[in-house]
């Protein structure tokens, strides 16, 4: 399901979609994508097919508990840090972070850097998300608004728009390790945390460890074709 024009040259996602023989719907105005998603869904059904519909980010109680188990995964390999720094957007994989930060006792501060929405959104969405996707592992565990940190100072700029905050911290983080980062999540959310380590968000003594979201095959999009040249 794509917002845009359907006669874009295919590249990044697009044209992974192709690759793998998916049947495209594109959508002219964003408003729309909920319903006709639906309206897929159930063409999909009505013709014998079983769809799984996926809803906005995954963002849905089976998505976020792989992130609560890739927190038991992370404390199982005994890995330490005071602050956990990633890209925040529909509130999926903060949700299922913070919830496996409960269950499995992670004792660091988890961090989600908004893309495109508000602190109060993404607190009150991750809450939700957290509480009803602990249901699924037994009793429901009631999560508030503030038992989620959001920086959405960063967001300014808009969705996937490039700033040179983003282009930096792609370049060093492509030049110094070796990590391909994207122009919408991953790089917003590095370019976040570089700056709040530059300007003393961050105790000298604490270790901040980056959750590496993926998205690099969004470097190829047209789109950002020209940006990283």
């Amino acid at each position: 399901m794509l917002t845009g024009d359907k006669s874009q040259h295919a590249s990044g996602n697009l044209l992974l979609d192709q690759l793998f023989g998916a049947e495209i719907v594109y959508v002219a105005d964003r408003k729309d994508r909920d319903s006709i998603l639906q309206e897929t869904s159930d063409r999909a059904t009505n013709e014998g097919k079983k769809p799984y519909l996926v809803p906005y980010g995954g963002s849905n109680a089976t998505g976020a508990l792989g992130y609560a188990f890739a927190m038991k995964e992370l404390i199982d390999q005994n890995v330490s840090a005071h602050w956990i720094v990633f890209a925040s957007s529909s509130g999926r994989t903060q949700a299922g972070l913070v919830l496996g930060q409960r269950i499995f006792g992670f004792s660091g501060r988890i961090l989600g850097i908004s893309v495109d929405e508000s602190e109060e959104w993404l607190k009150s969405e991750v809450s939700k998300l957290a509480s009803a996707t602990s249901e699924k592992l037994g009793s429901r565990i009631e999560f508030a608004s503030a038992n989620v940190l959001v920086n959405a100072n960063f967001c300014g700029p808009g969705y996937g728009v490039v700033t040179e905050r983003e282009r930096k911290a792609i370049h060093m983080f492509a030049s110094c390790e070796g990590l391909l980062l994207d122009p919408v999540y991953t790089g917003r959310a590095a370019a976040a945390m570089i700056d709040l380590i530059r300007t003393g968000f961050f105790k000298t003594h604490e270790t901040v460890l980056f959750w590496h979201t993926g998205g690099q095959p969004a470097l190829f999009a047209e789109q950002f074709a020209d940006e990283f040249k």
